[in-house]
């Protein structure tokens, strides 16, 4: 039997995959995550061959509870479902160590084969990521165009500069207008990215990069 986490804060999205795991021969569906604090817990405690991820989460998001899993239960093969297929979204996923991205929408049947070919090892893209893919390692380094750190969005950016400036963390909220727990997930996605266990560290990697010259 495969066993399965769900992890995932849409309630209906959550007992659709519930329905389908339970109506697939092989595989069990043990345990159930509303955002990547609970999935982090679940890949631990319950020990699943396959977590099904989530990325837009509160509190923890995917991409940080997908980094972290892998270090703390590196046997636990995510696969990554969500309504999300940007670019960034999908090699921030990839480097987090995903070993698949589905987009939600896909058939009952790219989900099960999903399932079973990340369980075994492999990796497994829906046909619009798998493309993405594949133009990410043939084309140009994205670091060509300039942009530091690709795998972080626009706001994760922004407060890594301010970090790399020297502000704390109360300075960073109220600089980019922001609530300082916004800020402290931000600042644990960036880790999670980065992978970087401590603020000197990712201070080290933004002043290299070129960031941290806004005036504190």
């Amino acid at each position: 039997m495969i066993r399965i986490v769900v992890a995932d804060d849409h309630p209906v999205v959550r007992d659709g995959l519930r329905a389908l795991f339970t109506s697939l021969p092989g595989t069990e569906l043990v345990g159930e995550a509303t955002d990547g604090r609970e999935a982090i817990r679940a890949a631990v405690v319950q020990r699943p061959d396959v977590l099904v991820m989530d990325l837009r989460m509160p509190d923890v998001d995917g991409i940080a509870a997908t980094a972290e899993i892998r270090r703390v239960a590196p046997d636990v093969a995510v696969l990554v479902l969500t309504m999300f297929d940007d670019d960034e979204s999908v090699y921030a996923a990839m480097r987090a160590g995903a070993r698949g991205y589905l987009v939600k929408g896909a058939a009952q049947e790219q989900i099960s084969q999903a399932i079973a070919t990340v369980a075994a090892g492999g990796a497994i893209f829906s046909p619009g990521v798998a493309r993405r893919v594949l133009d990410y390692f043939t084309g140009p380094p994205p670091t060509a165009a300039g942009v530091p750190f690709p795998e972080l969005t626009a706001r994760e950016r922004n407060v890594l500069d301010l970090i790399a400036a020297g502000l704390p963390n109360a300075a960073i909220a109220s600089r980019l207008g922001l609530a300082p727990k916004t800020v402290g997930n931000h600042i644990s996605a960036i880790f999670a990215k980065l992978q970087v266990a401590t603020r000197a560290e990712a201070i080290v990697r933004a002043r290299e990069a070129g960031l941290g010259r806004t005036t504190p």
